[in-house]
């Protein structure tokens, strides 16, 4: 039943995904279009973006589909591209703690890049069911996803389309989400960290081999800097309280108060 909850929920997910949106239908129709000038059916494009989903596994599927069948081999890569979403999986843990049911199975399932992204630093509204939330971001980019795919798929297979570079969309795209997340402060000590272990990878594995040790190096930085790194939030946090709100002598209460806001508010928006 579409509850009042629900409605609302819907209202306040729906802009986190316009980005998303955007690069989803795009990307998703150039899928479709190298799926059916590869020569592949009609319905391939429209049953893997409901049973892979996962937008870099299913390029490589395209070409997998009209090779030797090497199931190891497969098997393999599809799990190396997707590695990362292991650490998607145990970042979202806490966030996912109290779901049960269906919506739980499908949060797991449904945990692509950029919902991970949305569900992980999303600020949700008061009075917003947060789990139906996570569930319209997650449920609205596989919609996205599908749509583009299939809409690829039909015009592939009445117009010959060039696909050389469309797929660069993808990257543009993780670019719009990072400088949205480096507009705030919180967000910019771990996009450094990022940024310079992922260099690190780089140099030291080279672009075929870099992106697993990068992400564990990511991961055991910022689990074992948890701690500074929430002090330095807090700190943050309170010396922006202080510098906008400074303390009357006369309502010693009042700006006490605001700097233990304050503090709350960066220890609730550290992701």
């Amino acid at each position: 039943m579409f509850t009042e909850s629900r409605k609302k929920a819907l209202r306040a997910a729906f802009p986190h995904t316009v980005p998303i949106m955007a690069g989803f239908l795009f990307l998703g129709f150039t899928l479709g279009i190298l799926m059916r000038t590869s020569g592949l059916p009609l319905w391939y494009p429209m049953v893997t973006s409901c049973l892979v989903y996962a937008g870099s596994a299913e390029f490589v599927t395209a070409s997998l589909l009209l090779d030797a069948f090497r199931p190891l081999e497969t098997f393999l890569m599809i799990l190396m591209l997707n590695a990362r979403h292991l650490f998607y999986g145990i970042s979202m843990l806490d966030k996912y703690r109290d779901v049960k049911g269906f919506h739980k199975f499908y949060f797991i399932y449904g945990l692509s890049d950029e919902t991970f992204s949305v569900n992980c630093s999303a600020e949700i509204p008061d009075g917003i069911d947060r789990e139906w939330f996570y569930y319209y971001v997650t449920k609205l980019d596989r919609l996205y996803w599908f749509v583009g795919c299939t809409a690829g798929s039909l015009a592939g297979a009445v117009f010959p389309f060039p696909t050389e570079g469309l797929d660069f969309c993808m990257t543009a795209m993780f670019v719009v989400i990072l400088i949205e997340q480096l507009s705030k402060k919180e967000n910019i000590p771990s996009a450094v960290i990022g940024l310079a272990v992922s260099l690190l990878s780089l140099i030291l594995f080279g672009a075929n081999d870099f992106l697993l040790p990068a992400m564990l190096g990511i991961l055991l930085i910022l689990t074992v800097g948890q701690k500074p790194l929430d002090r330095y939030f807090l700190a943050a946090s309170g010396t922006k309280a202080d510098d906008s709100h400074p303390t009357d002598d006369s309502h010693p209460t009042d700006g006490s108060h605001a700097t233990d806001d304050s503090h709350t508010k960066g220890a609730d928006d550290v992701c």
